[in-house]
């Protein structure tokens, strides 16, 4: 992975050259910081890494859907990789080629299929029989073809969060594989569907990739047996959930996942298509927040902060780690937890023993934030999400302001 973009200098904590601290103070805190350069440095690893391959790199707009992320990732002619109406808006607000977006998911609503066929998708990912039959009305109602890839379930366990697997029997994704020829054949009977592909997403955050080559092996297989039987299959997706270190760990890479499954896909001809997020966004941003006390309850000591589980709830949801550093450099660490304003006992930012040794008024960078991070976010506790700011060479623009109280009060207004 490419290296991480947030580094000390002249004593303070930078973005590719440009302060935190001077972040924190044009545009006030919680903020997230997130990288240009990082951004592209990653989807180029990432092409390279399938280059043996005919592919596409479809990016997981729920990673990070602000629009200047996504228009920076279309503009290297990524696709898009979207699940949900609101997330189809903004990958053509931001300039994704429409036969280049897949639309995913296991509840699309039939306003939601209107709308990416009118938009001209690329491909949807269907995920049940009746989302199939659906699909099919809906298009011969309006005299069109609705591309499908049908979303397997493989059954294989991704060594990963419970709350993230997602190739499991037991979750609520996909097809069973052993079905998946069924449903195609009944595609086949149905107006207005044509197959495009088969796919799969068996998981997120995956920090060892074999079970991604299990399924792969599987869903390679799949193909190769449609294809026999006449399916015109285009593409096949082996889904995304590439993971970063959070810590010090070194998990699996693409390029180590792409050399071992290249020989199940070349035979088949089809184009390679990928969903990453995380692995794309993640390490590139950072969130910053500004001490507001410090306290102590008994043996417990508490650092407070102004963002908490509104602003990143990762940590709250999954109890995920995320390393928290001070702004200021040279700061020492001491015995206490980081947490938020939100009136939750969960509301907690990092579980480590140790913290910065940071006062009232400094400011703290919580690392790797850069996915699932403002997705995330709410506006619990009636406080504003956080503005958003992307730094591209020596200039750091807000990309997203602050929401005002009266704004978030705006739909419930005038009635």
């Amino acid at each position: 992975m490419a290296k991480r973009p947030f580094a000390y200098g002249k004593g303070t904590l930078r973005c590719d050259g440009v302060a935190l601290s001077e972040i924190a103070d044009r545009f006030g805190t919680p903020t997230y910081v997130y990288s240009a350069d990082a951004i592209r440095g990653a989807y180029h690893e990432m092409d390279r890494a399938f280059d043996r391959l005919p592919h596409r790199i479809c990016y997981s707009v729920k990673a990070n859907p602000n629009l200047s992320v996504c228009s920076l990732l279309a503009g290297l002619r990524a696709g898009a990789d979207v699940t949900s109406g609101g997330e189809l808006a903004r990958a053509l607000q931001a300039g994704f080629q429409p036969e280049q977006i897949v639309f995913a998911g296991a509840g699309k609503s039939r306003s939601e299929m209107e709308d990416a066929l009118t938009a001209g998708i690329g491909c949807f990912s269907v995920e049940s029989e009746g989302e199939l039959r659906l699909l099919s009305a809906v298009a011969a109602e309006r005299g069109a073809v609705a591309r499908f890839a049908l979303r397997v379930n493989p059954d294989v366990n991704a060594h990963t969060h419970p709350f993230i697997t997602t190739g499991l029997a037991s979750t609520k994704f996909g097809v069973p594989i052993a079905d998946a020829s069924d449903h195609y054949a009944l595609a086949a009977t149905l107006p207005g569907l044509r197959a495009e592909g088969v796919g799969m997403h068996i998981g997120s955050q995956m920090t060892d990739l074999s079970p991604v080559v299990e399924a792969t092996q599987g869903l390679a297989a799949l193909a190769s047996k449609l294809l026999e039987r006449g399916h015109t299959l285009r593409h096949i997706d082996i889904g995304g959930g590439y993971p970063i270190p959070y810590g010090d760990e070194q998990p699996d890479t693409p390029g180590q996942l792409a050399t071992e499954i290249e020989p199940m896909l070349r035979p088949l001809g089809l184009v390679v298509l990928t969903e990453p997020g995380r692995w794309l966004v993640g390490t590139a941003g950072v969130l910053i927040v500004r001490v507001l006390y410090r306290k102590r309850n008994g043996a417990h000591a508490f650092i407070i902060v102004d963002g908490g589980m509104n602003a990143l709830l990762r940590p709250a949801l999954y109890r995920a780690q995320h390393k928290v550093v001070a702004v200021r450099e040279n700061s020492r660490n001491t015995r206490a937890e980081v947490v938020g304003p939100v009136c939750e006992s969960t509301d907690v930012l990092s579980f480590e023993a140790m913290a910065p040794d940071v006062q009232p008024g400094e400011l703290l960078a919580i690392l790797d934030a850069g996915a699932y991070g403002f997705s995330m976010a709410s506006e619990y506790n009636g406080r504003p999400r956080p503005a958003e700011v992307l730094v591209d060479g020596a200039e750091a623009r807000l990309v997203r302001r602050r929401q005002s109280h009266e704004e978030i009060m705006a739909p419930e207004m005038g009635l």
